[in-house]
């Protein structure tokens, strides 16, 4: 009896192992997922601005120089 205690403890101590395991890369792939987020709205960012400021200095520039 004492050896399918020992055998079920273990199997316990290999299902904690495994779930400590899938927690951890759970926790990577979130972190991970967060990062690329954080990435993406950045780019995102330095686009738009980069739209917007040709769409505002261009016209800009023109006028100065049909206008001058």
């Amino acid at each position: 009896m004492s050896k399918k205690q020992n055998k079920s403890q273990k199997l316990s101590t290999q299902q904690k192992a495994d779930r400590i395991k899938a927690a951890q890369e759970r926790e990577e792939r979130a972190r991970k997922k967060k990062e690329r987020e954080e990435k993406t709205k950045r780019i995102f960012t330095i686009v738009v601005c980069v739209i917007l400021v040709l769409a505002l200095g261009l016209p800009t520039m023109g006028l100065a120089i049909l206008g001058g």
